[in-house]
């Protein structure tokens, strides 16, 4: 496995799962023209080699070569609300922007913005102003 152990591929792969979306924080490719710290994209696989290869939203697939480049994962959530789905990169401004939101308005728009707020704050990556099912 070219110098990587097994305890840190499998470690790379729970921190990197299919989906999770990632920032770069460094590249040290030389031709690399297209990618800059900051940039991006969804983690699309680990290789043996520990490479979290990803599809980055410029359009590159460049890969993070374990060792030598760096990302960090993002805490993305998932929110649907009045039927439209939109995802957010950090979890952080999704909150902010929830809580503005229900403080705004009153009646059942403050009651959909206020779910939403609780959801976010109780960990969860999928979101929805609708009350759950029980």
């Amino acid at each position: 496995m070219f110098g990587i152990r097994k305890e840190t591929l499998e470690r790379l792969r729970k921190e990197y799962p299919i989906g999770c979306r990632v920032e770069l924080t460094m590249m040290s490719d030389p031709y690399n023209t297209r990618l800059c710290p900051g940039e991006k994209g969804t983690v699309m696989h680990v290789d043996d080699i520990g490479t979290i290869h990803v599809r980055w939203d410029c359009g590159s697939s460049l890969g993070v070569v374990y060792g030598e480049d760096s990302c960090r994962k993002l805490d993305s959530v998932s929110i649907t609300c009045y039927g439209t789905t939109q995802s957010w990169d950090d979890r952080k401004e999704a909150l902010r922007f929830y809580k503005q939101a229900a403080e705004e308005c009153e009646g059942a728009e403050r009651d959909r913005y206020t779910r939403i707020v609780f959801q976010l704050m109780d960990g969860k990556s999928i979101c929805s102003d609708q009350e759950s099912e029980l």
